[in-house]
């Protein structure tokens, strides 16, 4: 614990603590809840600009070059701004690019105008991911208990909320322009709420009593990680589990409506399914870690996830498409959160491992939909899946890598 958070601890009462915790829980929320919005849209929106599956792979990476520039940027803005008004303006930007990308579809339809809506709502997006996950692990210091997980199954559970409106605004037919309009309110309203119960004065980004090194030392320190063969394997493990997320978050409805003939309603459903999987998955994820171990859960997830994933791409029938996206999701849930506690492990230079590991799940992200996309519209995009069942193979293999050092 930072001298920081002890300062925060021994000031506030209970019922503050409860309150910062309840904001990052929401902060996590609103996140899902806006990039389901736009993921159970994807079909209306392909249908509305009329493009084809290699365009929507490129629109899509609007979206991943967005968000990378926010993660790039978030700390600058945490330093000058604060934590309050720095999440104020993310989500800002982030409700701002949803009330674009409306636009651009219903009302003044622009693949480009498009583009642009969704690099600035990744922008938003991007720099919120780094802002809750630092006051996340402040305020679980702060308390004393153990709250990540807690606050990513927020994250999954707004997606699920997102997916469900998805389909139900699909189902009654209401444009994408009024169903992001309203997302774009609630995710407003609520952080507009949600940051009066942070704490202010404290400087929650620091993980460290030790002097600060100057900038080339710090440097120098981060790049060496990159020399760490079990780094990079655990960066294997974390690309193919984001890269199964990622691809199911970009292109599932999608591959439901091209590829089994759903309607755009039923696509926006087996995301919702999707995005639940993942919720139950990291809900029931802690308990399972601490009974059977890293190793032979990140092999048991990589099992289930290839099972779910080759059943759904070969599917005869509904039914079968939604166990498989069921096994999908479960299988690709811990990958990240496991991955990020494996790169923290090593006390020395952990910040700047755990930095590497994010960046290649980041990577997943990015590189993941145009490069589904091109190969969608050559093969298929149900055949296109088949690169991600290769990564998922990788992870699974990977898996002993994350082995606790105690281990």
């Amino acid at each position: 614990m930072t001298s920081a958070d002890s300062s925060v601890t021994a000031s506030a009462t209970r019922p503050a603590l409860i309150g910062w915790r309840n904001a990052v829980f929401a902060a996590f929320f609103i996140s899902g809840l806006g990039l389901a919005s736009w993921m159970s849209r994807v079909p209306a929106v392909r249908d509305g600009l009329g493009l084809d599956t290699a365009q929507v792979g490129l629109l899509i990476f609007g979206l991943s070059a967005g968000s990378v520039i926010g993660l790039l940027i978030a700390a600058g803005q945490l330093a000058r701004l604060g934590v309050r008004r720095a999440m104020l303006v993310s989500v800002s930007m982030s409700a701002t690019g949803l009330l674009l990308m409306g636009a651009g579809v219903s009302l003044v339809p622009s693949a480009p105008f498009v583009f642009a809506a969704l690099a600035v709502f990744g922008v938003g997006m991007g720099s919120l991911d780094v802002m809750m996950n630092v006051e996340g692990a402040a305020a679980e210091r702060a308390i004393g208990r153990t709250l990540m997980p807690l606050m990513h199954a927020c994250f999954s559970l707004g997606t699920v909320v997102g997916a469900l409106g998805g389909a139900a605004t699909s189902a009654l037919h209401i444009s994408v322009f009024w169903h992001l309009l309203v997302m774009a309110v609630l995710i407003l309203g609520t952080i507009v709420v949600a940051v009066r119960f942070l704490p202010v004065g404290v400087d929650l980004t620091a993980t460290t009593d030790a002097p600060r090194l100057a900038w080339r030392e710090r440097l120098q320190g981060s790049l060496a990680v990159w020399r760490d063969r079990k780094l990079l394997l655990i960066g294997v493990i974390v690309l193919g589990m984001t890269f199964a997320e990622g691809s199911a978050n970009d292109w599932l409805a999608l591959a439901s409506v091209d590829g089994h003939g759903f309607s755009n309603t039923d696509g926006a459903i087996v995301f919702g399914v999707f995005v639940a999987a993942m919720t139950v998955g990291r809900v029931i994820g802690g308990p399972v870690l601490d009974r059977f171990g890293r190793v032979v859960v990140l092999r048991a997830c990589a099992g289930i996830g290839i099972a779910g994933l080759v059943l759904f791409i070969l599917a005869p029938n509904a039914p079968l498409v939604f166990v498989g996206t069921v096994l999908w999701g479960i299988g690709a849930s811990l990958g990240f959160p496991v991955g990020m506690s494996a790169a923290a492990d090593d006390s020395k230079n952990a910040a700047a491992r755990v930095s590497a590991v994010a960046i290649i799940g980041y990577f997943a992200f990015l590189v993941g939909p145009p490069v589904l996309g091109l190969l969608g519209e050559t093969w298929g995009i149900l055949n296109a899946l088949y690169l991600v069942l290769v990564l998922m193979v990788l992870a699974g293999l990977a898996a002993p890598a994350a082995r606790p050092h105690a281990a």
